[in-house]
């Protein structure tokens, strides 16, 4: 029995292995995705499952959960291979059963102590580019994989401690960007190298037994707490669904439903009526659909500690033939686009069960935006990035305005650090009046971001979501403002015939493009919100005099002054 004091050191000595392999990539990585977005994540896996024991704070919650599918896929094939040494590091972007898509390259190795593994390291990141019909990789209308970039399955990329030069350039020649994709693999290599070295000076510091001990004691006691948190739920079933707005091949909406079922400590999620898999990128692995569940449950438990554990009372319901579980060659480009829906169904299914435990839904599209195209001097540059947008109204507050996606810990990489690399000028970065959801809560806004191109000409497409279908609220919260792009031709601006996903805009030089996130839902009905509110969202020019009206029921004037009198009869009026 380990005591309390040395159980909570040992905690914080573990993660803090897992965040200096964060900071450690995020320092040395090329690519502005990983060393300004921090698109990556670290953790420490059960030397015989796979299962997750330990991941970093700075890195992406989606990613941790995943690896624990890829680092099984390792497991399985050294047990196959029968090869498994010290200083092994495996290497591999498989999405089907290791989660995710074809940017997120995986390296896992195995640490060995005492002849035996302990436990296997694990670093993902997202590279700029792998090959694949378009830059960047999110290709909105890829209908196989193959389209979407090269594949690599687990393979040793060190052997024995040894670099496998032959690897590294077979990877190389299949980018746009090699540069970037050895330097962002370096930085993956350096991380599992300083967490090997921290591993090896705990283990020696407080011994082995105590580590694998606590390590056990941990994900017991994430079990524990998760039962207990689900005990306290009201017994019943509870029902969700939501739709994606098209696969960027077929225009027709994609349903993701949910039944959450409480049945006293245990949980069962059942997306059974969900749309069959598509032609279209959006389908998901069932290790990313996994991934996304244990994501959205974090976010609703948050004291329960980040392991396996957190799924040990949780049954999940995947039908083989659903867009959640598909199998190669199925495109999988824009996952992220699916399981923020999943994570939607999952909060929008809490806030039934118990309205004062979830939040409303978040902008639900990560916008993925390429530019690509030649300089004057001939080099080839892509411009990859994602960007922000209003967090859903919560039981103790209005949402974050112009937030990251709730997938990750990750940030929007700065305009200036754009402007920096890429032949482009933001012309407006700015929030986005009037498109935070009404609620007692409000929801928080999207962005409006405008970028001109700078160089002669350049390639774009965009991967969205949430342009037919808005961000809902909760408890009789409204929805948020929906997502809208336009592009700039010779006879003006343009948008998307299938709303967020286009691919094929061409851009000269002088010409730019406009993208309007959505807002994140509301909570609580809107006319429970404090006038005062309303008039300070006003004065901060987050809600205009008009939608303040209509929507809440509240006169101001048009510099913030509210008029109590009016806003009273005005209520009164409409039977509030």
């Amino acid at each position: 029995m380990i005591d309390p004091v040395t159980l909570a050191v040992l905690k914080g000595r573990l993660e803090q292995i897992a965040d200096e392999m964060d900071a450690t990539l995020f320092r040395a990585a090329f690519n502005p995705i990983i060393a300004e977005a921090h698109d990556a994540s670290h953790g420490l896996y059960d030397a015989v499952t796979g299962a997750t024991l330990i991941q970093g704070k700075s890195g992406l919650p989606i990613f941790v959960g995943a690896m624990s599918s890829a680092v099984k896929m390792v497991i399985d094939k050294a047990a196959r291979d029968g090869d498994l040494a010290p200083g092994d590091v495996y290497i591999f972007n498989d999405p089907y059963e290791g989660g995710t898509h074809l940017s997120d390259f995986k390296l896992v190795r195995p640490y060995f102590h005492d002849g035996e593994v302990f436990c296997y390291l694990a670093s993902v990141g997202h590279w700029h580019d792998v090959g694949g019909n378009v830059p960047g990789n999110y290709n909105p209308v890829a209908t196989e994989s193959f389209q979407e970039g090269m594949l690599i399955p687990p393979v040793k990329l060190c052997a024995g401690g040894a670099l496998r030069q032959d690897i590294v350039d077979i990877m190389a020649a299949n980018s746009r960007l090699p540069a970037s994709l050895i330097g962002d693999l370096n930085g993956q290599i350096n991380a599992l190298d300083l967490g090997a070295r921290r591993l090896e000076a705990l283990l020696g510091e407080f011994g082995a037994d105590t580590v694998a001990s606590a390590l056990g004691e941990f994900q017991a006691r994430a079990g524990q707490l998760m039962r207990a948190h689900i005990a306290d739920l009201p017994d019943g079933t509870y029902s969700v669904e939501d739709f994606l707005d098209n696969d960027g091949i077929v225009d027709r909406p994609l349903k993701i439903a949910l039944d959450l079922t409480v049945a006293g400590d245990r949980l069962t999620l059942d997306f059974s009526r969900t749309a069959a898999a598509c032609a279209g990128p959006v389908n998901i692995s069932r290790a990313t659909a996994i991934a996304s569940i244990y994501v959205a449950i974090k976010h609703i438990f948050t004291d329960v500690p980040a392991n396996a554990g957190v799924l040990e009372p949780v049954s999940i319901v995947i039908p083989d033939d659903t867009l959640l579980a598909v199998r190669a060659p199925k495109p999988v480009g824009g996952y992220t686009e699916t399981i923020l829906r999943v994570i939607d169904n999952v909060h929008r299914a809490f806030a039934l069960a118990a309205p004062g435990l979830s939040n409303a839904c978040a902008y639900g599209t990560i916008n993925a935006l390429s530019l690509a195209g030649h300089r004057t001097n001939g080099a080839r540059w892509v411009m990859f990035s994602f960007f922000g947008g209003g967090h859903g109204g919560h039981p103790e507050g209005d949402g974050l305005n112009h937030g990251n996606a709730p997938i990750s810990t990750a940030t929007i990489p700065p305009a200036e650090i754009l402007e920096a690399a890429y032949p482009v000028f933001f012309r407006q970065w700015a929030l986005r009046p009037d498109s935070g959801g009404p609620g007692r809560h409000r929801g928080g806004l999207g962005a409006i971001y405008e970028i001109e191109l700078l160089e002669q000409n350049a390639d774009v497409f965009l991967f969205g979501e949430r342009g037919r279908f808005q961000p809902p609220g909760v408890v009789d919260g409204d929805s948020g403002a929906g997502n809208r792009f336009f592009y700039e031709q010779d006879d003006g601006l343009a948008r998307p015939p299938m709303a967020s996903k286009m691919v094929g805009i061409q851009l000269r030089r002088g010409q730019h493009l406009r993208l309007e996130t959505p807002g994140g839902g509301g909570y609580g009905r809107a006319r429970e919100r404090l006038p005062e509110k309303v008039a300070e969202d006003v004065r901060l020019g987050y809600v205009s005099t008009a939608a303040a009206a209509a929507d809440y029921g509240v006169v101001v004037d048009a510099d913030g002054t509210l008029d109590p009198a009016a806003t009273a009869a005005r209520r009164a009026g409409d039977g509030t």
